[in-house]
């Protein structure tokens, strides 16, 4: 069965424009390290190189798996097999790689893309000798080959109705074989893909150019060819607070997200705009693929004997005012976490099917009556990094307000994520961002299969109907059947409690107003071919 067809048209050679010099700028406080786009673990990462590189397949801004470098697809009776069909006329960037008479991408295409260089470019990402840190994609994979130049075919091991949106990370991103028979050159600094810009200059620490691909295969819908812009200028200022006035000066196009040093600048309590800003900047605000959660390790192992009790568990989730944090904390930057895990914005998101939590002392004071005829409830310790203190000690204040003494430490970032890996911290703070938009990506937090240190079941929740559930979910191909598996997963999640949400991130974003076309995005995924700037 044909799934997709493409919307897309190639381009067959460079135009000519008279609106040259539209350059986007934007900083990188956290730096980037590489263009390889097998290490594209970050954000920061995954902004540059989707700017460089394409895949299979890529997302609109719905989310919605759409055709990318394979304008077609089929998959069989099984779920197991996909066949791609590539466009026939996708060239990559021209880089000295290629051999002599290849070497300025401005003028001159590189070598067309075959199915090929999808197999190095999968074989590379597993190889132990590169240690990519986005091997781990390939799981679900049993076999590939190129069936001929234009058709790719990959067979899983098992049928994962997410696939197709796994496919879509920037780690599936095709590079040239070229690459790997090369001493002189390398995809961290000297990177060659398809994308809609290339890689002009790099001054490590300062700047970051992209200049636009005259050759690149798609055309928007009047058949002009993408991208808009002339060129993509990416700075390295570390400090959030002097990047927003970089911005603020007209430095700058494009702010996302907020810093607590900044945010009563820009935003009013309710989150709007300022309005001394309104002339000069557009917020847009969409949901974020990231659930913000305390999350408490409840197998036999657990440090903190109390809260084996699945009733303090509960207790905890009921004892804090989650919109009234929001407000007074956040500026109404996301949504109180009132549902399950899996967060607003994912398709097959409904909070009315899930229930979840709200602030409740009345239970909390009952549940507690219960649980001091066993003796008085110990004080529990919870640990964070210094960002999220201040939520914690919200909920601190009002636990102890209604009798559940809990006691904070605050650690390093690096020190917390490697407690949490290693089941070393019993109660911690933690948040999900999605790899891929399906609520399996969330779920698969709590299968007991993936218990830490093999996997992100940091928790170590073990629940033989969970399990069962989750297994039976990655055979079900028909997504609105798939998303009612999900539902029946995360409310069995909210009534065990091995987890506290706390709230659903937005997206915010902050543009310049002469910038357009800009797409927003649950994943928050930078896509700037569409992007014009105006005078």
């Amino acid at each position: 069965m044909l799934l997709s067809s493409s919307l897309l048209f190639l381009a067959c050679g460079p135009d000519i424009r008279e609106d040259r010099g539209m350059v986007f700028r934007y900083n990188e406080s956290s730096n980037i390290s590489t263009l390889d786009p097998a290490f594209a673990r970050n954000q920061a990462l995954i902004w540059a190189t989707h700017q460089l590189y394409n895949g299979l397949v890529g997302l609109d801004s719905n989310l919605s798996v759409v055709p990318a470098l394979a304008k077609s697809w089929e998959l069989d009776s099984s779920g197991t097999r996909y066949t791609f069909h590539l466009h026939t006329e996708v060239s990559f960037h021209a880089h000295p790689v290629f051999g002599s008479g290849h070497s300025d991408p401005a003028t001159e295409k590189g070598r067309v893309v075959v199915a090929s260089d999808f197999v190095y470019s999968f074989d590379r990402l597993q190889s132990a000798a590169l240690a990519a840190p986005g091997a781990w994609v390939m799981e679900p994979i049993d076999t590939y080959e190129a069936v001929n130049d234009s058709t790719f075919q990959i067979e899983l091991k098992k049928p994962f109705p997410a696939f197709l949106s796994l496919l879509s990370v920037k780690y599936f991103s095709v590079v040239p074989i070229e690459i790997d028979t090369s001493s002189r050159y390398n995809l961290r600094d000297q990177p060659v893909g398809t994308g809609p810009f290339y890689f002009k200059l790099w001054s490590l620490n300062q700047k970051l150019v992209f200049r636009r691909n005259p050759f690149y295969f798609e055309k928007d819908k009047r058949g002009d060819r993408l991208p808009y812009l002339e060129a993509v200028a990416i700075t390295f200022v570390p400090d959030k607070q002097a990047a927003f006035l970089e911005l603020i000066k007209g430095n700058l196009d494009f702010l996302s997200g907020l810093d607590a040093s900044y945010k009563d600048e820009l935003l009013t309590y309710d989150g709007e705009l300022q309005e001394k800003y309104a002339e000069d900047f557009r917020l847009t605000s969409v949901p974020y693929l990231n659930t913000e959660y305390l999350g408490i390790v409840v197998d036999s192992n657990q440090q903190i004997s109390a809260l084996k009790n699945k009733d303090l568990r509960r207790a905890l989730n009921y004892g804090f005012d989650r919109v009234e944090m929001m407000r007074y904390l956040r500026n109404n930057i996301g949504r109180p976490a009132s549902a399950g895990f899996i967060p607003r914005g994912i398709p097959g998101f409904d909070d009315t099917k899930v229930e979840g939590y709200s602030y409740q002392p009345d239970s909390v004071r009952a549940i507690l009556k219960r649980i001091e005829k066993d003796g008085v409830v110990p004080e529990i310790k919870l640990q964070t990094n210094a960002s999220y203190l201040d939520l914690c000690e919200y909920m601190q204040a009002q636990w102890t307000k209604l009798g559940i003494p809990v006691q904070i430490e605050v650690l390093p970032p690096s020190t917390l994520r490697q407690m949490m890996a290693t089941s070393k911290t019993p109660f911690f703070r933690a948040s999900w961002i999605a790899d891929y938009p399906d609520g399996e990506n969330y779920l698969a937090l709590f299968y007991s299969k993936n218990a830490a240190p093999n996997g992100p079941n940091y928790t170590h929740f073990r629940n033989d109907q969970f399990d069962d559930w989750y297994e039976e979910a990655q055979l079900i191909v028909n997504d609105s059947a798939r998303f009612i598996h999900y539902q029946r997963m995360d409310s069995l999640l909210m009534h065990e409690a091995p987890i506290i949400p706390l709230f659903y991130d937005e997206i915010l974003r902050f543009t310049r107003s002469n910038v357009q076309g800009l797409p927003p995005n649950a994943l928050n995924l930078l896509d700037l071919k569409t992007v014009r700037i105006n005078p």
